[in-house]
């Protein structure tokens, strides 16, 4: 029995890690996808201007709804990923998101239906933002709550391969696409939004062969849930929540900027072709994939925190290093850019998804972990491409741009020296308790 056990827990970890995967490349895949075709059709077929660069900056706008809407949905998804169960939550965050974004490939311009275009595009942006604000935290915690203590920070990472998977696949599917209809035809930018559908059958069929974790199953059978999570976790753990938010902003705000403005600035100043960059980014997306374990693994060996401070300097100083390397106009050194800022930035992710859920104990951890990371979505991933593209727009040069990042992760390395490290903590404890004694005794 006690072998029939341990092959279940292996076999539900591994499909729970796919599972995870699949729900985060979604969410990248739109995030990525959207952002480098802002500057290339969704910004004039739905926000037209004289000049390209203000009509990306409205197109960056709606993709900064998204971001906005995802505290909320952290809020809502939080609830019921801490009462109903982390599967059930995750299924729904993961038909919203897919749905949401497929939809945006059917929707008609602002040529065809005037106002109601970018209206309607606002709309889906919101509403897939607040899937997405559910999504990230309850697809760390199916890995972390399946995973044993010595390897969490391992397939907690796995989760985040899910950003630079997304960056590969959106960009062969543009050009995949691109190659098949034509770069001006509407279904170049059309089909790679479709093709979510195809993302979202896979991951269903893979969440709902997951059992909920053990560590919720404990909590429904000791009667240990909290009845208003999200409420609890403001009330009892304020400074992780705040802190989570600003531990994210060295992370996201650097994988926004390299992933999606980068490509404007690529291709509409510095005048490299799209294929060409497109190229270099889905080999970074691949090399990014690879490391993101690695890094979690790291923190593992030498703890969630140092771990996290070092990608955090290594990021510091690589916010110059890369737009120096871009800004030469040589081909072969914006392919080591590329591949650099997937490899530094995998640093920080694959620490990340750890060292912020361990934080909360496990009846708050949806709420807390959903809350923490969306808020920082709102001040760090969401503006990151605006405040890039306003940069640029005032200063004409790339240093604004590069001087701004390099603050995020300042402002994240002072954040990381007062967040916890847990990486040792029993996850079957509420430790938020005095008694701190495990769920099955403390239900005694």
């Amino acid at each position: 029995m006690a072998d029939y056990d341990v092959a279940l827990s292996r076999r539900q970890l591994v499909r729970a890690a796919m599972a995870s995967t699949i729900g985060t490349t979604i969410e990248w895949y739109d995030t990525i996808l959207y952002g480098t075709l802002v500057s290339l059709y969704l910004g004039r077929q739905f926000f037209p201007s004289r000049d390209p660069l203000t009509s990306a900056l409205a197109g960056y706008g709606s993709l900064f709804v998204s971001f906005l809407a995802r505290p909320l949905g952290g809020a809502i998804f939080g609830h019921f990923g801490d009462r109903v169960g982390r599967k059930a939550t995750l299924v729904a965050t993961l038909l919203v998101a897919g749905l949401c974004s497929a939809g945006v490939g059917l929707l008609p311009t602002y040529d065809q239906v005037g106002i109601v275009a970018p209206m309607l595009l606002v709309t889906l942006r919101a509403l897939l933002g607040l899937s997405l604000g559910g999504e990230w935290g309850g697809s760390v915690l199916l890995t972390l709550e399946w995973g044993n203590r010595a390897r969490r920070g391992f397939w907690s990472s796995w989760p985040q391969i899910g950003a630079p998977a997304a960056s590969a696949l959106s960009f062969a599917l543009f050009q995949l696409a691109a190659l098949t209809f034509g770069r001006t035809s509407t279904w170049a930018w059309r089909a790679p939004f479709l093709f979510g559908l195809v993302l979202v059958a896979v991951g269903l069929y893979l969440r709902l062969g997951v059992l909920d974790t053990p560590t919720f199953t404990r909590l429904l059978e000791a009667r240990r849930t909290e009845r208003r999570p999200v409420l609890t976790v403001l009330r009892r753990s304020p400074g992780p929540v705040v802190l989570s938010c600003l531990t994210a902003m060295g992370q996201q705000a650097p994988q926004v900027v390299f992933g999606t403005f980068a490509v404007v600035y690529a291709t509409t100043v510095l005048r490299y072709p799209m294929g060409t960059v497109s190229l270099f980014l889905l080999a970074a997306g691949v090399l990014g994939a690879l490391v993101t374990p690695c890094w979690g693994l790291a923190s593992d060996l030498a703890g969630r925190r140092r771990t996290f401070v070092v990608g955090l300097v290594a990021m510091l100083g690589y916010s110059f290093v890369y737009w120096w390397l871009v800004d030469t106009r040589v081909v072969s050194l914006f392919l080591v850019a590329a591949l650099l800022a997937t490899v530094v930035g995998a640093m920080t992710s694959g620490p990340q998804a750890a060292y912020v859920a361990e934080n909360f104990t496990g009846r708050l951890r949806y709420s807390g972990t959903s809350l923490g990371v969306g808020l920082g979505a709102v001040v760090a991933g969401g503006p990151a491409a605006i405040i890039s593209t306003a940069l640029l727009q005032r200063f004409h040069s790339s240093t604004p741009i590069a001087l701004y990042l390099a603050g995020t992760c300042l402002v994240s390395l002072i954040a990381a020296a007062l967040l916890r490290d847990r990486s040792g903590q029993d996850l079957a404890v509420e430790y938020d308790e005095p008694s701190g004694l495990p769920l099955a005794e403390a239900s005694v």
